[in-house]
């Protein structure tokens, strides 16, 4: 398990995007060389964990529940297969496009051991807005899949990576190993959440049992879902 491509971003003016500024840092490339990763900050205000990588709406992205995003290469080759066009590292603005690693699979509190210092907690999945779409929809999307189509297709699939926290800063370059250094005991994993916060809601309550490592947003989602359900 390793990482194939550390993936930065400068900010670029669109017209798909939602950012009050206009701008995105969707398009994420490979970094050189090694990248320093640290815990950013509160949502809101902090931005990425990644050094030299760029957010453009800091409303719904960044922050230290959202610091990487992780997406695996084995399911980018999948969706090459699926829209018949190349999907370089970084075509779905992840961080970190990772090889062996069972991305979307990963559950909610497990810990990533990536190179010799890094410790990442993975957190939340990606879940897509119109600035994905406005993006893939650029880069090549078929037209029956752009917009709105491309987020049904995406959703359905439940394939979504995953965000992690920095639990121990460090660099993190090309190369470097992958290792699981704790794995919780729960079914939560992030494709898991993903599906109960879009497509089978009445998972939610099985969410909680990943507990203190749920972000705040989704915690509360599954405690009203459930209040709901019991009233």
């Amino acid at each position: 398990m390793r990482i194939l491509s550390v993936n930065l971003a400068t900010l670029r003016p669109v017209g798909y995007t939602n950012s009050p500024t206009g701008v995105t840092g969707i398009d994420k490339r490979p970094a050189d060389g090694p990248v320093a990763v640290a815990a950013p900050g509160p949502p809101g205000t902090g931005g990425s964990g990644l050094a030299g990588d760029a957010i453009g709406d800091l409303r719904f992205h960044g922050g230290d529940d959202q610091a990487v995003y992780a997406y695996a290469r084995e399911d980018l080759d999948a969706w090459e297969d699926e829209l018949g066009r190349e999907l370089p590292n970084g075509a779905f603005g992840e961080n970190l496009t990772t090889l062996g690693v069972d991305v979307s699979g990963a559950r909610v509190g497990e810990r990533w051991r990536v190179g010799p210092r890094v410790l990442l907690e993975v957190s939340c999945p990606r879940i897509p807005c119109r600035t994905f779409a406005g993006w893939l929809e650029e880069t090549g999307v078929p037209p029956a899949e752009r917009g709105a189509g491309w987020i049904k297709r995406f959703t359905r699939a439940a394939v979504p990576g995953t965000y992690l926290r920095v639990v121990e800063p460090g660099e993190i370059r090309a190369g470097d190993p992958v290792e699981i250094v704790h794995r919780p005991d729960h079914e939560v994993s992030s494709a898991f959440l993903f599906r109960a916060l879009t497509t089978e809601r009445n998972l939610l309550p099985r969410v909680l049992a990943a507990g203190d490592a749920l972000t705040a947003r989704d915690r509360e989602e599954a405690l009203k879902y459930t209040a709901g359900r019991s009233s």
